[in-house]
Order: C-alpha cells, then sequence, then structure tokens
C-alpha cells in the first residue's frame, strides 16, 4: 500500500505478482483529472470532517456566508444542484443553526438564506482549514502553475456551462 495526501490506496496485483500500471491511461487529461481530484477529495472529506461538514454542505454554506440574502433557486442554480436536493442541505445546516430561512418580503414561495452567527464561525474555522488543505495537496505546485492550473480548469468549465 502506499500513501498519498494521507490517503491509503492499494496497488494492484496481477496473478503472477507483477503490478497492475496505469501507464496506458496517464496520457488521457480525463483520466489525470479524476485521479488527483479522488485523491483531494478524500483529503477534503477528512479536513471537513473535523467541523461535522461535508463537502456539499460546505460549498452551501460558503455561498450563504459569502451572499447572505440568496434565495434557494439562487444557490441551486449557482451550485449546479436540483433544488430538491438542496433543500436537504438546506435543513442539515439550518437544523444546526448555522443558517436559517427569512420570508422574503412580497414572496410567500421564497425565502432568502442567513448565516447565523455560528455558522459564520464554523465557516471561518472551516475556510482556513480548506485553504490550508489545499496549499497542502498542491504543495508541490508554484504560485504561478496552481493559477495556472485553475484558469485551465475554469476555462473547461466555463466552455462545458454554457
Amino acid at each position: 500500500m502506499t500513501k498519498a495526501s494521507g490517503v491509503l490506496q492499494r496497488e494492484m496485483v496481477q496473478a503472477d505478482g507483477h503490478p497492475v500500471r496505469d501507464a496506458d491511461l496517464t496520457s488521457f487529461v480525463g483520466y489525470n483529472m479524476k485521479r488527483a481530484l479522488t485523491l483531494i477529495q478524500a483529503d477534503l472529506t477528512q479536513v471537513l470532517a473535523d467541523y461535522d461538514l461535508r463537502i456539499i454542505s460546505f460549498s452551501v454554506l460558503t455561498i450563504v456566508v459569502r451572499h447572505p440574502g440568496i434565495n434557494q433557486t439562487q444557490l441551486a442554480e449557482g451550485l449546479k444542484l436540483e433544488r430538491s436536493n438542496l433543500v436537504q442541505i438546506i435543513d442539515e445546516l439550518s437544523n444546526r443553526t448555522l443558517l436559517r430561512r427569512a420570508q422574503i418580503e412580497g414572496n410567500r414561495r421564497s425565502f432568502a438564506l442567513v448565516p447565523l452567527p455560528a455558522g459564520r464561525r464554523l465557516w471561518e474555522e472551516a475556510n482556513s482549514a480548506v485553504n490550508t488543505h489545499e496549499a497542502r495537496v498542491l504543495s508541490m505546485l508554484s504560485a504561478e502553475e496552481r493559477e495556472t492550473l485553475n484558469g485551465i480548469l475554469r476555462k473547461i468549465r466555463d466552455a462545458w456551462s454554457s
């Protein structure tokens, strides 16, 4: 077994004892992106567990803290989530008194999402831990390489989002 970013990985071995290598796949960008994402997400999951958050609940809390008063439809569109899936996450964060639904004046069907003080504090702590996580898992990249990688990924995402 090998350890990468705090995550144990099993090396696959053929019946004859020779290791299985993925060299035939590493020329594919998508394959490399998926492998990197798997490692980064596994590490991030561990980091956020210390705050009793999942990646999606951290994402929702981040948007609500940074955009207080956003409604559920705007949040779902911004995170590319189904509204029905978002309701459970908002319920979870609301039950933990991290955010609340506030009635929007003149609109009885829509609610504004407002971070509560406990939600802001938890987000600040978790956000700091996520920044530390990113710096650690991407430590082999220079600041310029990280910026380039982020720009390329945004370019791909934006091209497929339109």
